[in-house]
């Protein structure tokens, strides 16, 4: 019988996230299916290769190989998108599901954590798409032989583009990752200071094995990488700032709730004291 409340408790909590789950596939499909109308599957791909198509040679196309690949990769994309755009009520729901767990403390964080990932991971796709896309094709069709036609192929295209946005999107959590590790205590922000050298390394590497093998895109990648990692440090040093002050306002509002108990205990045993003397003297 006492484990009743507790299967009762795991039970709902599967339902709701069944609930949870079914409304932001319901979004991502009620978004796809306006974005199938308008603009288009195949406006959608043409935006998305636009930066490709503008630097292959005049009259140059790109190819499809696979019989259903004309079909399949534009509605991949327009699920891509899809859900970059229905994204905020994802996470809405995440949200809705995780914080009557968490403390107050932890869900007023939780929010701007949660806004400032998503903005920072379209940032990081956006940086990709209009920047380093342009540049990358630019720089590698200047070094094609003038004896070959280049044709890429979509799907292959496809597999770069979603490579390179989420290896953008993820550099660009990272003042996110540092304020949460410092947060919860894993690391201090002197520490930070002192990894600066290693993590400035790790980036370029990072940098060199994720984008093509050219310099234009590990640049756009690991500079701005470091210059996040600068950024992340002020901001874990504010709300590591914020947290100390916190903390001593905390402990110095339960030392004068000491104090004061102190003091109510002293009045009372003074009163004791003093009702004690009348009652000697009217004995006497």
């Amino acid at each position: 019988m006492s484990d009743t409340p507790q299967e009762e408790s795991f039970v709902s909590h599967l339902v709701e996230l069944r609930d949870r789950l079914l409304r932001s596939l319901i979004a991502i499909a009620v978004v796809m299916g306006v974005l199938a109308f308008y603009p288009g599957p195949g406006e959608i791909y043409d935006m998305l290769a636009a930066p490709l198509t503008s630097a292959l040679p005049e009259g140059t196309k790109m190819v499809a190989i696979g019989v259903v690949t004309p079909f399949m990769v534009p509605l991949k994309v327009t699920g891509m998108v899809a859900f970059v755009l229905a994204l905020p009520y994802v996470l809405f729901q995440v949200w809705g599901f995780v914080s009557p767990g968490l403390y107050a403390h932890e869900r007023r964080l939780g929010i701007p954590l949660i806004i400032s990932a998503t903005v920072l991971f379209v940032l990081g796709m956006a940086f990709c798409y209009f920047f380093v896309f342009g540049q990358v094709f630019h720089f590698i069709s200047s070094f094609a032989p003038k004896s070959i036609t280049p044709a890429p192929d979509i799907e292959a295209y496809l597999s770069f583009v979603m490579t390179m946005f989420l290896a953008f999107g993820l550099s660009f959590e990272v003042p996110v990752a540092l304020v949460v590790m410092v947060k919860l205590g894993v690391v201090k922000v002197e520490k930070l200071r002192e990894w600066r050298s290693y993590f400035i390394v790790g980036a370029f590497v990072v940098a060199a094995v994720v984008t093509p093998p050219d310099v234009v895109s590990q640049l756009a990648l690991a500079i701005p990488m470091c210059l996040l990692y600068e950024l992340g440090i002020l901001a874990s040093s504010l709300v590591s700032k914020g947290t100390t002050r916190a903390e001593a306002d905390a402990a110095t509002a339960a030392v004068n709730t000491a104090e004061s108990a102190k003091t109510d205990a002293d009045l009372d045993a003074e009163l004791d004291q003093a009702e004690a003397a009348f009652r000697q003297l009217d004995n006497k």
